[in-house]
């Protein structure tokens, strides 16, 4: 792995423990710092109140009464140690479809909104900017290139549900995209959105400053746990797993929004194994195994 040799560990307080795998987002970053999450929580150390997987770090809450600070720096420093020595790890994850109207008019008319003062090329909109930094040829270029590719969930977070993802693609081809100047007071529920090398799917409707590519038809946080997929938890996404965006147009949008409101609607998945060698060695060769799962689901 290209990473430093040894996470860093940082104490906040008497509650928390802060570990940094890395100084950037990679592959090999997020992996470590996912696997050392669950090996933490299979762990079910008396003490533990929450741990929380980052990009490229993680951060444990701990009641100190229960749980000394050196026993749990000492679990945590050999979990790393577990990780870092296995070769080839695995994930044992799932591939998520998620529709999405791209150049939606909903976001097109917040778009239109927040341009002066708010963002970098007040003339046109948030997709032909993305295209343009980009090097692409237009906003439909872009569009492709987004959902061609599967994303990874390296995090969860900043409001309930709200998913950071890494576009699983060589590092030459990411897609970039600087945030706003200065970010908007609104932002449609279900919006997604791209800043930096991140993809974010805004959860509920409030303030961002992620440029704006589309809409999604279906929830990803449902508190009253109204749908099957939210059975076991009102969030959708875990970290670690594994989205394929669709793209739809406004008949699908309204037809899968319709089931939405029926109580019916299931997002098409699949369990599949994500293998950070494999990846690291052919990604897209990987990606296509990925893609093949969802297919036959």
């Amino acid at each position: 792995m290209t990473l430093p040799d040894h996470a860093r560990y940082t104490w906040g307080g008497d509650e928390f423990l802060l570990v940094e795998i890395a100084p950037d987002m990679s592959l090999e970053a997020n992996f470590v710092s996912n696997s050392i999450a669950m090996g933490l929580e299979q762990r079910e150390l008396p003490g533990i109140i929450d741990i929380c997987p980052a990009n490229a770090s993680l951060l444990i809450r701990f009641d100190p009464d229960e749980l000394a600070h050196t026993e749990l720096e000492r679990v945590v420093r050999e979990l790393e140690a577990d990780v870092r020595q296995v070769s080839g790890g695995v994930l044992e994850t799932r591939i998520v479809e998620v529709p999405v109207w791209y150049d939606d008019p909903y976001t097109r008319e917040t778009v239109e909104r927040f341009r002066e003062g708010y963002h970098q090329d007040p003339s046109g909109t948030d997709l032909d900017y993305a295209a343009a930094v980009n090097g692409l040829a237009d906003a439909q270029e872009f569009i492709r290139r987004h959902h061609e590719r599967p994303w990874l969930v390296s995090m969860v977070g900043f409001v309930a549900g709200l998913p950071f993802l890494f576009q699983l693609a060589p590092q030459e081809e990411q897609l970039e995209v600087p945030k706003y100047l200065s970010p908007r007071t609104d932002t449609p529920p279900l919006t997604v959105g791209i800043g930096g090398c991140f993809t974010a799917h805004y959860s509920v409707r409030g303030a961002g400053g992620y440029q704006m590519l589309g809409i999604a038809p279906a929830p990803i946080y449902d508190p009253e746990q109204r749908l099957a997929d939210f059975a076991d938890f009102s969030v959708l996404f875990k970290t670690g797993d594994v989205v394929k965006y669709r793209p739809v147009d406004e008949a699908e949008y309204r037809e899968i929004q319709a089931q939405v409101e029926a109580g019916t609607y299931r997002y098409k998945q699949a369990p599949v194994t994500f293998s950070l060698s494999e990846a690291l060695a052919d990604l897209e060769g990987h990606n296509r195994s990925l893609l093949e799962a969802l297919d036959v689901a």
